[in-house]
Order: structure tokens, then C-alpha cells, then sequence
């Protein structure tokens, strides 16, 4: 009997440690879900939707990876930003206002809020009637500064394919109203006052291997490549038109 009793104790021990260590982890998965870091209470920011479905780019971006880059990568970004202006100055100003003085601020601001905002970007740029070429004013304002779309869209994919590491190559409207073929390393943006060369970035595209690495492996140049199909050009035209303003 004495016998029985302890087996007893041990397998209701064991069940009880199971039971606790079951609820970890779903705990730790439906974390991650929602990014590395939990959000806290009453973000300010929230991951807006994909404007299109996780499948709507194919066969140029794989569903997989617009699951994981949006639902996870960015996210992740989302959540580690809201953290990071949690009960400061910064809760009450724009992303906009923040990258202006970004050198002012904390890395992890400067890191998730340019993670937030250009993707943010990214998947506007995007969709699945894409590709092609603008047309008028923007067209026009392209061939005048890179002589044909064809010479635009070769500067624009060497920008991206020779970026080392991380980062984005971006098309932007500068001071001055010109166009500008430019790069950023990590998470930085054109808006940033860290940024090498400054504007108002109107077409930019992630070159980070997590936007890419399930479906192109090591072929970064395929991949921008294959960018080219799904470029939604009405969006890149309206904030080119919003730039000049």
C-alpha cells in the first residue's frame, strides 16, 4: 500500500509538472506570435494588415515568407517599438518627428521605428496587379533623371544587390525635388537624419535576408529581379506626388 501511495504521488507530481511546463510554453509561443517582445498595455502602434492576401504576390514572393516577414519580422518591430517609447517624450510625437532628430534617441527607437515604418512602406509599394512601369508625371520625372526607366531600374537593383548586409534601397524625392536612387544599412530610412543621403523615400525594398532567403536562398539579384513584377506603381506615383508637396 505504501508502495501504491508513493507511485500514486509521483505520477500525480508528474502530471502536475507537465501540466506547468505545457502552459510555459504555450504561454511562450502565443508570445511570439505576437513578435520576440510583448506588447505592452495600450500600444500606440499596432501591425496594420497586409492589403492584400499572404499568397497575392506569387510566384515572385512566396506565401511562407509574407507570413513570417509580416506576421513575425515586422511585428516583432511593433511590439520592441512600443516598449521602447513606453513613458516617454516620444509616445507623443510621429515617426516622422523622431527620425528628424534620430540621432537624439535611443538605438532600439532608431532600429524598430525604422523597422515599423518601412515596412509599413514596403507592403503598400506592393501588390498583385504590380509591375510594369509608372506612367506620366512620375515616368517623365525618371527618364529626365536617369535618362531611360531601364537605367533607373538598373541603378535602383544595384543599390539593393551590393548593399552589404542588411538593409533597403530606396528611390526618393531629395530637397530639392530630385529624384534619387539611394540605400540604407539595418533598419535606417532616407528620413533619418543619420541617413548618408536625406528625402522622402517613394519606393523602397527590403533586402534583408528574411525578405527573401526561403524562396531565392543566396540569389539577392533574383529576387530584386522578380521585385520589378510586383511594384505597385499608383502608390509609388501618389507619394511622389505627396513628396512635392
Amino acid at each position: 500500500m505504501k508502495k501504491q501511495a508513493l507511485y500514486t504521488i509521483g505520477i500525480v507530481a508528474a502530471l502536475a509538472f507537465f501540466t506547468i511546463q505545457a502552459a510555459g510554453i504555450t504561454k511562450n509561443i502565443n508570445t511570439k506570435n505576437k513578435g520576440e517582445t510583448a506588447m505592452t498595455s495600450n500600444p500606440k502602434y499596432v501591425l496594420p494588415d497586409l492589403p492584400y492576401a499572404h499568397n497575392a504576390l506569387e510566384p515572385y514572393i512566396d506565401q511562407l515568407t509574407m507570413e513570417i516577414h509580416h506576421g513575425k519580422h515586422h511585428q516583432g518591430y511593433v511590439n520592441n517599438l512600443n516598449n521602447a517609447i513606453a513613458g516617454t517624450e516620444l509616445e507623443n510625437m510621429s515617426l516622422e518627428d523622431i527620425f528628424r532628430n534620430m540621432s537624439r534617441y535611443p538605438t532600439a527607437v532608431r532600429n524598430n521605428g525604422g523597422g515599423h515604418w518601412n515596412h509599413d512602406l514596403f507592403w503598400k509599394v506592393l501588390g498583385p496587379d504590380g509591375g510594369g512601369k509608372p506612367e506620366g508625371e512620375l515616368l517623365r520625372a525618371i527618364e529626365q533623371r536617369f535618362s531611360s526607366f531601364e537605367d533607373f531600374r538598373e541603378e535602383f537593383s544595384r543599390a539593393g544587390a551590393t548593399r552589404f548586409g542588411s538593409g533597403w534601397a530606396w528611390l526618393i524625392v531629395d530637397s530639392n525635388g530630385v529624384l534619387q536612387v539611394t540605400s540604407t544599412p539595418n533598419q535606417d530610412n532616407p528620413l533619418m537624419d543619420v541617413a548618408e543621403q536625406q528625402g522622402t523615400p517613394i519606393l523602397g525594398v527590403d533586402v534583408w535576408e528574411h525578405a527573401y532567403y526561403l524562396q531565392y536562398q543566396n540569389r539577392r539579384p533574383e529576387y530584386l529581379e522578380n521585385f520589378w513584377s510586383v511594384v505597385n506603381w499608383n502608390e509609388v506615383e501618389r507619394r511622389y506626388n505627396e513628396a512635392k508637396r
